[in-house]
């Protein structure tokens, strides 16, 4: 696999995807439907994802792809495939609240390797490149010429005074308890996968998902985590969180820089 290449055509779809979606977030009205599973789905989710999946065939074409929009891709079993989710965040979308993503990666052997993460609300991009270093390019953002690169390197975690990073829409008690485990100077609360990226940046130490998340949501956001030194782990047992699984669907888990001295479960 050629990754400088195909963290050129990865890029460039996260921004043309992340112009789509803008358009329509950016307009009077939307309509917001419900899918099979309760959740809310856009015509931002749909035009993104025609267009990444597009141009991720059209680039590569022998390597399966996976995309939560399309129903007829999660039968694809395996443990190497491309995986998109066009716009991670939806309910942040519909809200206005700007923490919203385009989520495109690339998983070899159960492990996410190359990704990007564009938040287009935020100015945003965060990707690994060819050798497998996340940086964040520095805006106005151009189709064909990378801005700035500033390589990202998780922090160095001090354990008596954590930044805790957490799902905005899904803290519950068990989640809270488990926060409480740890010495927490501040927390935050952020949307989507751009929790992945504050960990990468040294902006926060530790993410502890403990509600329902798909492969497709956290892909991107982990590849791009590990190359700034990040890890993410099963939260049961701490071992590496695998991707490939049937259905798609993830266990609970800890994205977090590795000088945190990561809490049991019970």
């Amino acid at each position: 696999m050629d990754f400088d290449q195909m963290m050129v055509a990865m890029r460039k779809l996260a921004l043309q995807a992340g112009a789509v979606i803008m358009d329509v977030y950016e307009s009077d009205t939307f309509e917001v439907k419900t899918k099979s599973d309760e959740s809310p789905v856009t015509e931002a989710d749909e035009k993104a994802d025609a267009l990444i999946s597009a141009g991720l065939r059209a680039a590569f074409p022998n390597v399966p792809l996976v995309t939560e929009e399309q129903d007829e891709t999660h039968s694809e079993m395996g443990d190497t495939f491309l995986i998109v989710d066009p716009l991670d965040g939806t309910k942040e979308f519909v809200h206005r609240r700007g923490d919203f993503t385009v989520n495109i990666a690339y998983v070899e052997k159960g492990v996410p390797l190359r990704g990007v993460v564009y938040a287009p609300a935020r100015g945003r991009l965060f990707y690994t490149d060819g050798s497998g270093q996340t940086v964040e390019e520095t805006g106005p953002f151009d189709l064909d010429i990378p801005g700035a690169l500033t390589p990202l390197s998780v922090s160095n975690s001090d354990n008596s005074a954590l930044f805790v990073v957490a799902s905005k829409s899904h803290r519950d008690q068990a989640l809270e308890d488990y926060i409480a485990k740890y010495e927490v100077a501040d927390s935050k609360s952020a949307g989507s996968s751009l929790k992945f990226c504050l960990i990468a940046s040294g902006e926060a130490d530790i993410y502890p998902r403990l509600g329902r998340t798909m492969e497709w949501d956290t892909a991107a956001g982990h590849a791009v985590l590990a190359g700034a030194g990040g890890k993410v782990v099963r939260f049961d047992d701490h071992t590496p969180l695998r991707y490939g699984k049937a259905a798609f669907e993830n266990p609970h888990f800890i994205a977090y820089a590795p000088t945190v001295k990561l809490k049991p479960a019970s």
